[in-house]
């Protein structure tokens, strides 16, 4: 059995895909990972939609200036929202679901990219956000924070090689400077 630090060090985003489908039962488990995440408060602020529908996707994929050419060609997106009412720490809850989400999607052998939508724009100055939220019919009291790609893999990424983690990045009890 992979351990979960073998999964992380395998886990990359995955910006290319087969357009094979993925299995439903699959979706499901991807989908109950990011209902699984915990959240401040147990107040489960987030929400997901879930696309599959080819043009819709390439909407979406249009939504900001650039980063988005993993949503053309997913086999699926999940949009990750929330109601910024029930919590005010909906922001790390909906990134924690979406961790999970692309989490699982490696343990099932499948790719997961992020895909940023709060604060990013067109060219034209257009919010990403509220193209997705009216492509999407999302209420305007919801929060958009991401777009989080799902497929079978079209490239292969080399795991994490743990020598080149930055330690330095840790400290101890203390915030003290590297010598």
């Amino acid at each position: 059995m992979e351990t979960l630090h073998d999964l992380l060090i395998r886990r990359h985003s995955i910006r290319r895909y087969t357009d094979e489908p993925i299995d439903p039962e699959d979706v499901k488990t991807i989908l109950e990972a990011a209902l699984l995440a915990p959240s401040s408060k147990s107040a489960r602020p987030w929400h997901f939609v879930v696309v599959d529908d080819r043009p819709t996707l390439e909407i979406l994929a249009g939504c900001k200036a650039n980063g988005t050419r993993p949503i053309s060609t997913c086999s699926l997106a999940v949009v990750v929202c929330a109601e910024t009412e029930r919590s005010d720490m909906y922001l790390e809850d909906m990134s924690i679901a979406a961790a999970y989400m692309q989490l699982q999607a490696t343990a099932l052998g499948l790719g997961a990219c992020w895909i940023q939508v709060r604060n990013r724009f067109t060219n034209d100055g257009e919010a990403a956000e509220e193209i997705v939220r009216s492509t999407l019919g999302i209420p305007d009291d919801m929060v958009v924070e991401c777009i989080v790609t799902l497929g079978h893999p079209n490239e292969e990424r080399r795991p994490v090689d743990p020598a080149k983690l930055l330690w330095e990045k840790v400290k101890i009890n203390r915030w003290t400077q590297a010598d």
